[in-house]
């Protein structure tokens, strides 16, 4: 699969489980260690907690396993490492805290706008 495939599977099922502010970044060409970031924002520590598991479910099913996963302890910010795609779910203070997308505003954004908007 393809990195553009598994963000597109990430995306989806963080649809699925009503994450918010998804952002894709494309930052290949001002990082060596992946291609995509994609940033998601959970209401709750529980939604948080179902967006990481949905992605992790749906990934795994088409054989795509994580390297690294971080933060599922405390649910505040979880790092999901697919390798050449990186997943940060944060919860709306930590994500204005962190500001990933001001660190790296270098990278081709797109933003993804909310289902029921």
């Amino acid at each position: 699969m393809t990195a553009q495939e598994t963000v597109q599977h990430i995306i989806e099922a963080a649809q699925e489980k009503k994450g918010r502010q998804i952002v894709k970044m494309d930052i290949s060409n001002i990082s060596a260690f992946a291609d995509y970031f994609v940033i998601i924002t959970g209401e709750s520590g529980v939604q948080i907690k179902a967006i990481t598991d949905h992605i992790d479910e749906q990934l795994r099913a088409k054989q795509v396993y994580p390297v690294s996963k971080e933060g599922y302890q405390n649910l505040k910010w979880v790092l999901m490492d697919y390798s050449d795609v990186i997943v940060h779910i944060f919860d709306h203070e930590s994500r204005e805290f962190y500001a990933v997308e001001q660190l790296w505003a270098d990278a081709e954004m797109e933003f993804i706008s909310d289902e029921d908007e």
